[in-house]
């Protein structure tokens, strides 16, 4: 079972959602295998059926499963570290007070984990209170910096920058893609993306430098049924091979 995403030049590899397994098929074909499909843990009653229906997704996909909390929701931490240690996905998503928990319950290196900081509203500066009991208190905000090395220490493989609202706090994300530059981490941008400012947030993060660029594109993509457009993700990956 493959546990390292599929990256495009080994730079940059797309998320997106699935609104079903056929439609996660269908994402992966479009995408040429470039992508990680996300089903949200949000979806499911308890763990067990999460991961029996998890686990059907990763075979259609070659595992290129990645488990998402469902709008970043830090009630779904614990939920997100309990499925992953069974079902081994390619990719997680995590808050930040949860890296640690689904790096052990992985057991492996392999598989990468993100870890949730949102913007502060002063470049250079992330709000790291994301997890279940911290969204709720004062906000902690922390150099960029330091907050990668905290990753590291949780065993974290990429900082996931959102809600970013598009361009919406530019000079803040590129204050994050510098400092991941420079600290040999990788960046998920999320929140806002859409067919219009793909190419320029991907862009920014290629330009600074940063090793792997993992860009989360959602609600933009999906249909009325709840479904990814294929055609819309083969127009994404066209834009990433444009950029490299």
């Amino acid at each position: 079972m493959k546990l390292e995403p599929h990256f495009y030049q080994d730079r940059v590899c797309l998320n997106v959602l699935a609104g079903s397994k056929h439609n996660a098929r269908q994402i992966h074909q479009a995408a040429e295998g470039h992508v990680l499909v996300g089903v949200l843990s949000k979806n499911y009653a308890d763990v067990d059926s999460a991961v029996a229906d998890m686990r059907e997704y990763a075979a259609l996909i070659d595992n290129a499963l990645s488990v998402g909390l469902g709008a970043g929701d830090p009630r779904q931490s614990d939920m997100v570290s309990a499925i992953v240690g069974q079902v081994q996905p390619q990719h997680v998503n995590q808050v930040f007070t949860g890296v640690g928990a689904s790096r052990a319950q992985l057991g492996q290196a392999r598989t990468v984990v993100n870890g949730l900081v949102s913007p502060s509203g002063i470049p250079g500066l992330v709000k790291v209170s994301t997890g279940p009991l911290s969204a709720g208190a004062p906000v902690c905000a922390a150099p960029v910096e330091t907050a990668i090395a905290m990753l590291k220490d949780m065993g974290g493989s990429s900082i996931k920058y959102f809600p970013m609202g598009g361009l919406d706090c530019r000079e803040e994300y590129l204050a994050v893609a510098e400092a991941c530059a420079r600290h040999d981490f990788w960046l998920e941008p999320t929140g806002g993306i859409t067919l219009e400012n793909f190419s320029e947030i991907v862009r920014l993060a290629l330009d600074a430098g940063v090793p792997k660029v993992i860009p989360h594109v959602y609600s933009s993509i999906i249909d009325a049924s709840g479904e990814t457009r294929p055609g819309d993700v083969e127009r994404l990956l066209s834009m990433v091979k444009a950029l490299l």
